[in-house]
């Protein structure tokens, strides 16, 4: 087959008419549709499947046992992203393998292709969420009592597909077996691009969390109240919203945005009475993060102040910076041709389990480098490159039997 005809066997799954681009979303419809083509893919290959006590899928090439390889990433999406961002990593890592059965060849140790769950966080909202309860780093408790935006909670949306809510949390038998994990991903940034070159090895990944602000104000009549007399937690958050920016553009490589916002009660002659509104921030150390989330918080405060209106906030995550396996990093750097090591700001599975296993990722050039968006794109002959160096990095890492 090839990448791209594994990504166009799944490019009319969740198309979203509102946002355009996809909404692919942990368990609902679309996100379903998207693990039934997984394993129906890696049945394909003589792969055989299973879906760990988090929602993580693996499909295994040889018996699950120590010295494990995998590779993978995600299929879930943000609201109205792009194509590329986690399936193409699937289905590289499917192609790779595909590429390796038609040489006959066959691994010493075993292979595990992944598609982990809730990656993106965007129904439940806590980023990586598979791969956190793997390790470890959430608890089942708070897990299955998270709520998405129409109060289903993870328990209820674990139920409602028959799986065993018993079995969520920790899994150190499962990570044990791992030797390595490799994830492809699409570049999520204009570095390969601006250099001329295809692929490239991760580095980094930048510290990274999000809270959720409550502001609070007194909901009235869009028509009768004076200007004067108003707590408008709406014209808080937009002062907020400009707070973020103005404390992030001040600090060497940092990021601050606020991408979601609900109001409530959301009409239009209605002043509203409370808001909500996400904050993410980024930068290249978790004191860095820290220290700007301080900055951020204490400018909000004298916003939302100014407004009449109360705020209260509510750490939802926090990712501290990865450092990729250097020996691992090298290693695949080389065996891809020694193409550069780069950091990336985006949060991934691989940086969650980065503690724990040694772990790296490889990057295929996005010659817009837009992402998280449908402009979100990479060119099929990089796509192949990709799949054919993970097939060379997969055949170095697991060995070889005589077929």
């Amino acid at each position: 087959m090839s990448v791209r005809k594994r990504l166009d066997e799944i490019c009319d799954i969740g198309r979203d008419p509102v946002h355009g681009g996809y909404s692919r979303h942990l368990l609902e419809p679309a996100e379903l549709a998207l693990r039934e083509w997984f394993c129906r893919s890696a049945a394909e290959l003589d792969l055989t499947v299973e879906t760990d006590g988090n929602g993580n899928l693996w499909a295994w090439w040889g018996e699950p046992g120590p010295g494990t390889i995998a590779t993978g990433s995600h299929l879930d999406s943000v609201p109205g992203g792009g194509a590329f961002d986690g399936p193409l990593g699937v289905a590289s890592a499917l192609e790779a393998v595909a590429l390796l059965r038609a040489e006959a060849w066959v691994p010493a140790r075993p292979i595990a292709v992944c598609a982990f769950a809730e990656e993106e966080g965007s129904r439940f909202g806590v980023p990586c969420l598979g791969t956190r309860l793997l390790v470890g780093d959430i608890t089942p408790q708070t897990a299955l009592a998270l709520t998405d935006r129409e109060g289903v909670t993870l328990e209820d949306a674990w139920r409602e597909v028959s799986m065993d809510v018993s079995r969520v949390g920790p899994d150190p038998g499962r990570v044990a077996l791992l030797d390595a994990l490799v994830e492809l991903h699409v570049e999520q940034g204009l570095d390969l691009e601006k250099r001329g070159l295809p692929l490239a090895v991760g580095s980094a990944i930048m510290a990274h969390g999000r809270w959720r602000l409550t502001i609070t104000g007194e909901g009235n009549h869009a028509g009768t109240t004076p200007m004067g007399e108003r707590r408008d937690p709406v014209v808080a958050a937009s002062a907020a919203a400009l707070a973020v920016r103005d404390v992030a553009v001040e600090r060497p490589a940092a990021r601050g945005t606020v991408g979601r916002i609900s109001v409530t009660p959301n009409g239009t002659n209605v002043i509203a009475s409370r808001v909500e509104a996400w904050l993410d921030i980024r930068a290249d150390s978790d004191t860095a993060v820290r220290a700007q989330f301080e900055a951020t918080v204490a400018l909000i405060r004298t916003c939302v102040a100014a407004e009449g209106c109360a705020l209260d906030v509510h750490e939802e995550s926090f990712s501290p910076l990865v450092s990729f396996d250097g020996p691992l990093t090298a290693r695949v750097a080389e065996l891809l041709g020694g193409v550069p090591a780069i950091p990336t700001g985006a949060g991934h599975d691989a940086g969650i389990l980065a503690s724990h296993v040694p772990t790296t990722m490889v990057f295929v050039r996005n010659p817009t480098g837009v992402s998280h968006a449908p402009g979100e794109t990479a060119r099929e002959e990089d796509c192949e490159e990709g799949a054919r160096g993970l097939a060379v990095v997969l055949r170095e890492l697991a060995g070889a039997q005589a077929p």
